[in-house]
Parts: C-alpha cells; sequence; structure tokens
C-alpha cells in the first residue's frame, strides 16, 4: 500500500487542523499578492496560493500574469515566512517555478485529464523533493485521478495531496462544479493515508455556499480547505463571484465545527458499536437477498432461453421502477438513492440471465451434437 506524509510532517509552521491554503485567483500585481498574503498570514494561513498561468477555456481572457509573477509570491512568502504554491501545466512551468523558488506545486484539473501530460510533469518533478498536489479531472473520472497520483508516486514525491475541486457537469446545477462526494470517498479508500484538501470556491463558484461546503468536507475528514481570497473581489481579473476577502475567510474559519473521528466516553462509544453492529447483520441479510434475487433471475433466464422471450420486459422493469421508488419515498428514503440501486440490481440481473441463456444454447447444441 502507498504511504504518503500525513501534512503535519510537511513543514507547515504551526500546522493545525484543517489546513489552509489561501490567495487570490490570479496574481494580478506585486502590491496585491503583498498585501493579500500579509494579510492571510494574519488570519491564520498555512500557505498561500496564486494562480500565475490561467488555463481559461477561451483565448482574449485573462490567462494570468506570467513568469514575472513568480517573484511576487515567492517574496511574499519570504516576508509572511509562509510557503508558497502556484499550478503549473507543463514541464517549462515545473522548471521556471522551482528556478524562482516556489515551495509546492498544484495539477490543475484541465491537466489531470490529461494522462501524457500528467507523465510529462512527473518526469520532469524526478528528484525533486517537493509538495504536489493534484486537483481531480474535470470529468467525474476517478481512475484519472488515481493515476495522476500513482504517476508522481512513482517519481519518488512522497509528499502528495488530492484537492477536490468538484465535476463539470451539463446538469442544472446550484455548484459550478459538482462536488460528487461520493468520488473523493473512494480516492481516500484506495489511498488511505493521503492528505485530502477541499476546494469550496471552485465546487461553488459563488461566496455564499463556501461556508456549507467546507462544513460538509470538514465532516467527511477532509484534511483541509483551498480558498480564492483576493482583497478587492468585485475588482479582480478572474472567478470575481467565487472569493472571498481575508477578513470574510477569516469569520469564516472561526465559525467552522470541528468533529472528532469518534466519542470520548465509553459509554457513547459502546452505543455507537452497537448500532454499527446492527447496520453489520443488516448489510449480511441484503447481500444474502440480493443473491437470492440473483439465483431468481437465472431461472427467469433459463425459462426466456426455453420459450424464446427477450431478456429485456421494459413494461415490467417500468412497473418495477415505479412501485420500488414509491415505497421507497415512503420509508424516508430519496427517490435518486433507490433509482440508482434498482438501476445496479436490472444491470447485474440482465447479465445473470444472458449468461444462463448462453449456457443454455451451449448446453443445447452440445446435446444436439451428440
Amino acid at each position: 500500500m502507498i504511504q504518503f506524509k500525513p501534512l503535519a510532517d510537511w513543514g507547515f509552521p504551526s500546522f493545525n487542523r484543517p489546513l489552509l491554503i489561501a490567495g487570490p485567483c490570479s496574481a494580478e500585481s506585486e502590491q496585491q499578492v503583498l498585501e493579500t498574503s500579509q494579510k492571510l498570514k494574519s488570519i491564520g494561513a498555512h500557505a498561500l496560493r496564486a494562480g500565475i498561468w490561467k488555463p481559461r477555456t477561451r483565448p482574449g481572457s485573462f490567462q494570468g500574469m506570467g513568469d514575472v509573477a513568480l517573484s511576487w509570491i515567492v517574496e511574499a512568502g519570504k516576508k509572511t515566512q509562509l510557503p508558497v504554491m502556484v499550478e503549473v501545466a507543463s514541464p517549462k512551468h515545473v522548471e521556471v517555478a522551482l528556478k524562482a523558488g516556489v515551495d509546492m506545486i498544484w495539477i490543475g484539473a484541465r491537466t489531470t485529464v490529461n494522462p501524457f501530460l500528467v507523465q510529462e510533469l512527473a518526469d520532469s518533478l524526478l528528484g525533486v523533493d517537493i509538495p504536489v498536489l493534484v486537483k481531480n479531472p474535470i470529468n467525474p473520472d476517478l481512475e484519472l485521478w488515481q493515476g495522476a497520483i500513482e504517476r508522481l508516486w512513482k517519481t519518488g514525491i512522497t509528499r502528495i495531496a488530492a484537492i477536490h475541486r468538484g465535476f463539470s457537469s451539463y446538469e442544472n446545477s446550484t455548484y459550478r462544479n459538482k462536488p460528487n462526494w461520493e468520488i473523493p470517498i473512494e480516492l481516500r479508500r484506495r489511498f488511505p493515508t493521503i492528505p485530502l484538501i477541499c476546494d469550496p470556491s471552485h465546487i461553488c463558484g459563488n461566496t455564499f455556499m463556501i461556508p456549507y461546503v467546507s462544513q460538509f468536507a470538514l465532516d467527511l475528514q477532509f484534511d483541509g480547505l483551498m480558498i480564492e481570497s483576493h482583497l478587492e473581489p468585485k475588482s479582480a481579473l478572474s472567478d470575481a463571484a467565487q472569493q472571498l476577502t481575508p477578513d470574510e475567510l477569516f469569520v469564516l474559519m472561526q465559525n467552522l465545527e470541528l468533529r472528532k473521528p469518534t466519542a470520548d466516553s465509553p459509554i457513547e462509544l459502546s452505543r455507537l458499536e452497537d448500532l454499527r453492529d446492527q447496520i453489520d447483520e443488516i448489510d449480511t441479510e441484503i447481500v444474502d437477498l440480493i443473491a437470492n434475487r440473483m439465483a431468481i433471475a437465472r431461472q427467469i433466464g433459463k425459462y426466456k432461453y426455453k420459450n424464446n422471450v427477450t431478456i429485456l420486459q421494459p413494461e415490467r422493469w417500468a412497473e418495477i421502477v415505479r412501485s420500488r421508488t414509491d415505497k421507497a419515498v415512503s420509508q424516508q428514503l430519496t427517490r435518486d438513492f433507490i433509482l440508482k440501486m434498482y438501476n445496479i440490481i436490472h444491470e447485474e440481473s440482465i447479465f445473470q440471465q444472458t449468461t444462463q441463456m448462453s449456457q443454455e444454447k451451449n448446453a443445447n447444441e452440445q446435446t444436439l451434437k451428440q
């Protein structure tokens, strides 16, 4: 199993959970970067961030100040005694960022989606001892996210963290990028020791939802937050709607509640274990019931082969969806959940029937040959 270094061993000054990485979406001027950094230092930020090269969707948009801004953030880091980080999207970016003295780098969502480019970045970091944070790809593809992390690990980098910034979607949503929380949760299951950072700025796309998303992330035991902050958000050259002022960020951090992974009281802990035991018993029953359901599906497969009946029965499936979702809603379950669950069950049922019909056909052909 891959073992990542915990954030406490990354060398952050005065580290405490949650880790706070903050700074403007874009470095716009030397004065802006320095004044913002000093303010963020005063409210307890652990690290400073700023966009230097901005991967914008369309040409003509503000694409960052480029190489010249590297010295601004590095100098701000020296004056505040905080580590600084920038986004890199090419080996050239890595080269000039390291030469300028940047302490950490992050790989953006538009880069993580491209394994060829991630490998080039990994190769450019070979032998370099620098923390690297990897944002999820823009599309909800866990394998791409995991693959990017593994490519970096293989170069010898052990200070790797994952940044959850949400996923693009064509669906109407209250989020700029849908959080799809199940994806970072599964990433943590696969990599139990990887530090997990939430980027509520890009998930929300606005400031009023950032407190809710930040708290939700901490309730899921995320290790920290990466939040965009600007002295005058309304005048920001990029992503103005999602940037908090340092003062607003301070209030947000003060109001966040840090929960414990377990109860302190032996009595309360025992009560939790009793409830978990009940869950375990129910889960065993669920697995047994699904196995029994699939056994019946195989019998149905035999019947359909014998009587030359199609596998998919749309009217029957529509009735199952209607009746099961109605029953689920009446028992305080969500319609979306039951639909997802039965889609998975139906997919497995079709597979079982198809396999059974294939076996029946093969057996019948063997009998005819004899």
